[in-house]
């Protein structure tokens, strides 16, 4: 499919590894997390937006039919903007404007297993492991045409961003990458953590059985909206802005290429043998030399390394922001202004 090819989805808002760290997943933490009270309780934050990607299209790159939005001036500098799990493009609905009104030329795709976004051939394993999406984003920068880009990120989105930063660095202008650097390998998780690290960890334990696997292929609508509320633990978030990322999760191959992901990373998934040569030279922890600006939250709920902990691994230029105000995990989303002014400041170091 071509990239002239319109799908005009409109999607609207009905009603407006190096450290780990810990996460609030303590008995009352799990109590908050599942209040469906709507009032806003003390210290949290209420947001709501009624900003919506009007136009997204469709384009053949590598394995994938990639769906993505493409906003701002064609012939504009690039900023592609990666989400993670369990999120989708909308984590950006208000950062991509911004950019665009700057002048930059905003490319949101949808992951491999969300949204909009195929495998284009039923017989491709529904692989998830860190190397692969990276080399769907490079696919997809080849098939748009694109030689370089600013990279922005969070959750699997900045792992990506961070791979090509690091193997790609000809392809990255400048990162933006929340919660740093998060290249992984199977070896370096075979490390057992602290208990209470462990502990953050769960749903990872829980997707390593079959009963996990059954469990998110039942419940995916409410499993990652429980995700959700412990990752950002002030942000109250409507359902409306909820159920509009959870479309995405409606994907075919969502649940495989999920489980796949944290069954790999634990070792009990192989990877695919392509892919072993990358993985090899991730397993190093190469260092990252472009431009970069990492940010964190200040009431980030989700496992997440303390940025002491990689700060050296960025050896160009570099800054790191933590962004108060009660921010969490989806920090683009949360601190759509913050998340922008970081992407527009990187170029700047």
């Amino acid at each position: 499919m071509s990239d002239s090819i319109n799908t005009r989805r409109r999607l609207f808002l009905g009603t407006a590894t190096v450290g780990i760290g810990t996460m609030d997943l303590s008995f009352a933490g799990l109590a908050r997390a599942q209040s469906s009270s709507s009032a806003s309780a003390p210290g949290t934050r209420t947001t709501a937006s009624s900003a919506s990607f009007d136009d997204l299209r469709q384009i053949d790159a590598g394995l994938l039919n990639v769906g993505y939005a493409d906003i701002g001036p064609a012939n504009g500098p690039v900023v592609i903007l990666l989400h993670g799990w369990p999120y989708d493009i909308h984590s950006f609905v208000d950062v991509a404007p911004l950019l665009a009104s700057a002048g930059y030329r905003v490319i949101v795709p949808y992951l491999r297993g969300y949204g909009t976004t195929r495998l284009r051939s039923a017989n491709t394993v529904r692989n998830g492991q860190q190397a692969v999406v990276a080399v769907d984003v490079i696919a997809l920068m080849d098939a748009l045409k694109i030689d370089k880009a600013v990279f922005g990120a969070f959750d699997w989105g900045a792992r990506t961003a961070d791979i090509i930063a690091a193997l790609w660095p000809e392809r990255c202008k400048g990162l933006v990458s929340v919660s740093g650097y998060l290249i992984g390998s199977q070896e370096a998780n075979r490390a057992p953590l602290p208990p209470k690290a462990e502990f953050a960890w769960w749903y990872q334990f829980y997707f390593a059985t079959e009963r996990g696997q059954l469990g998110y292929e039942a419940n995916r609508h409410d499993f990652n909206k429980l995700i959700w509320q412990l990752a950002s633990p002030k942000w109250n978030f409507d359902d409306a802005t909820y159920d509009r990322s959870a479309e995405s999760f409606k994907n075919p191959d969502h649940v495989a290429i999920v489980i796949h992901n944290y069954r790999w990373r634990l070792g009990l998934a192989q990877g695919e043998p392509q892919y072993d040569a990358l993985e090899k030279r991730l397993a190093t922890g190469p260092v990252i030399t472009v431009p970069t600006i990492t940010l964190e939250g200040d009431a980030n709920g989700a496992p997440h390394p303390d940025p002491a902990s990689y700060a050296k691994k960025f050896v160009g230029k570099y800054a790191h922001r933590t962004i108060t105000g009660g921010i969490g995990h989806n920090l683009p989303q949360e601190a759509p202004k913050a998340f922008a002014d970081a992407v527009l400041d990187v170029a700047k170091l």
